[in-house]
């Protein structure tokens, strides 16, 4: 095995999480290697809904939610999908996702939710602005929109909701939504904007962007590289790969749905992580059909305008890590997609795909320091989002500064 040179910090996962704090500290004047087993940010980073969703800051489940659980698993065009042969698996965390869901402990997730996106917006205006990569973001709004009489009244009262914690948000009938988005269909009855929001309109050039600019920054790449082992020697730590062992000073697991191994190793402490295996499907010939992305209220999925077509995202499936893809989860958000939009949407040369979300029981992501770690994973549908923010917090930890705001909601042995 050969020994190479010592960084300050190896990153393990190359996602937009780990990305960003390998750029900020890089930047920082720290030597930095990211590794990640396949592409640079090529999993949930690359195939996600490009939402900056500073908006959902209730956690991804509730006991309104489990209420209609029986009904979404019998509907195969339902949101949610749960492979049986996966159960006795996820049996563990499902029972705690539920013990969640009690009146003090979702408020709880909330507020640590709310904290976070808070500030995320202004996160990633500045981190944008910072690495000159401003235009691939817009910050024009989102919708969340209704095509069922009585859930206007519903959307209506979750306005009061939002405006009560402080969320800007606006109720438009049908004649203001339609304004807004002339191609969504007359079946829709209303929506709520979100002013204070965004979206990514072209991922792979800003991912590439910023990957780029770590490494003019003199930063390290280990694409295509898994890491096999994390091991603790007498002169610092070592990051293990097929044939060769890297040195480095301290280390920062980012590595999403795959962190849990890599918490159990080095701290013994079991996270409660699983996967929502989450699939998109793009349409390139739906070009120029919305601005800003929509959010059907009924149907659960998002649509989001790229510069590469628009993005329908925004299914879950729980079967794990290793089995085998299942497209017809991403190929069903077209029919879902059709009824939304007056202009026939196209589904030439759709591209479909799933990818892993990094899903924590209480909702909420680890961001803590153990001696020589940082960890910072499970943001679950959050990770886009939170990552500029995320690395600024990991910043901060890193060079033992007080951080922005209290991480105790956020710490690896909260569990």
């Amino acid at each position: 095995m050969n020994e190479t040179q010592t960084f300050s910090v190896a990153v393990v996962g190359g996602g937009i999480v780990g990305l960003s704090i390998a750029l900020t500290l890089q930047q920082a004047g720290e030597r930095v290697v990211i590794f990640d087993k396949d592409a640079l940010t090529s999993g949930a980073s690359w195939g996600n809904a490009g939402h900056i969703a500073t908006e959902q800051v209730f956690p991804i489940a509730s006991l309104a939610t489990l209420k209609q659980v029986p009904k979404m698993l019998m509907d195969p065009l339902s949101p949610l999908r749960l492979d049986w042969k996966y159960l006795p698996t996820i049996f563990p965390w499902l029972m705690r996702l539920v013990w969640n869901m009690r009146p003090s402990k979702a408020y709880a997730i909330h507020q640590a939710l709310k904290v976070l996106n808070d500030r995320s917006l202004e996160a990633w205006q500045q981190f944008v602005q910072q690495w000159e990569c401003k235009d691939y973001l817009a910050v024009k709004g989102s919708l969340l929109v209704t095509e069922k009489t009585e859930n206007v009244q519903v959307l209506q009262s979750e306005v009061d909701k939002f405006q009560s914690i402080g969320i800007d948000a606006r109720w438009l009938n049908k004649v203001e939504l339609h304004d807004k988005e002339p191609n969504l269909h007359d079946n829709l009855l209303g929506g709520i904007f979100f002013p204070q929001t965004g979206h990514v309109h072209n991922i792979p050039q800003l991912m590439q962007i910023l990957k780029n600019k770590f490494l003019q920054l003199g930063g390290t790449v280990r694409e295509h590289t898994e890491v096999l082992d994390i091991q603790n020697r007498s002169n610092g730590l070592a990051v293990v790969v097929q044939g060769d062992s890297i040195q480095t000073k301290r280390i920062i697991i980012a590595a999403g749905a795959f962190s849990k191994k890599w918490a159990k190793l080095l701290t013994g402490i079991d996270v409660p992580l699983d996967t929502e295996r989450g699939y998109h499907l793009m349409l390139p010939s739906a070009q120029n059909l919305l601005s800003i992305p929509v959010t059907s209220y009924e149907r659960r999925f998002i649509m989001t305008p790229m510069d590469q077509g628009l993005r329908l995202a925004g299914t879950v499936e729980y079967a794990g890590l290793d089995a085998a893809p299942n497209m017809p989860r991403a190929t069903q958000l077209y029919t879902l997609a059709k009824p939304l939009l007056k202009i026939p949407l196209s589904a030439e040369n759709s591209q479909p795909w799933m990818g892993f979300r990094p899903s924590i029981s209480d909702s909420l992501p680890v961001i803590d320091k153990k001696e020589q770690v940082i960890f910072a994973f499970g943001h679950q549908h959050l990770g886009l989002t939170q990552a500029p923010l995320t690395a600024q917090l990991v910043k901060q930890l890193y060079f033992n500064e007080p951080t922005a705001f209290d991480l105790n909601a956020y710490r690896l042995d909260r569990f």
